[in-house]
């Protein structure tokens, strides 16, 4: 091993209730416990409006009460541990929900983590991709080793 390499003993994993986020997150908890490392789930959320143009903006409204968008963002991180997670023994589990681009976050999370882990589909795209945007970006620009899981067509 390098004398410089990571060991704070770190597995970043993102999800966003898609079964490939499932499968990762139990790939992820059971790497966590190989490794005897802390798995940090993330769950990450925007806020999206049509403007007076027609097209999307990321810009903040005023009038916007965020707190409840933040707390439906944790609901879905709490699901996604509940339908995944049945036997975290051993495992010390810390959840983060943190408002931006998904793979802009993720790759920022990546600077501390021994290892990331997404699922290979998400929400969105075109269904016939092997890879989401989120997974290809992770894939290219973290800052360590990337697992990218695919949810198998049996999975549920």
């Amino acid at each position: 091993m390098k004398e410089n390499a990571k060991t704070n003993g770190l597995i970043v994993l993102g999800v966003d209730g898609s079964e490939g986020a499932k499968a990762a997150l139990r790939f992820g908890l059971d790497e966590a416990r190989l490794r005897q490392a802390t798995l940090r789930v993330v769950y990450t959320w925007q806020f999206a409006y049509v403007g007076s143009l027609g097209f999307e903006s990321y810009s903040p409204v005023a009038e916007v009460d965020f707190s409840e968008l933040r707390r439906a963002a944790e609901g879905v991180l709490d699901a996604a541990l509940h339908d995944s997670v049945s036997d975290a023994d051993g495992v010390a589990i810390e959840r983060r929900v943190v408002e931006g681009d998904a793979a802009t976050v993720l790759v920022d999370e990546s600077r501390n983590a021994d290892l990331l882990v997404v699922g290979s589909r998400g929400h969105g795209g075109f269904a016939g991709l092997l890879l989401g945007s989120v997974s290809q970006k992770c894939a290219h620009h973290a800052a360590c080793p990337v697992v990218i899981v695919h949810a198998s067509s049996g999975s549920g």
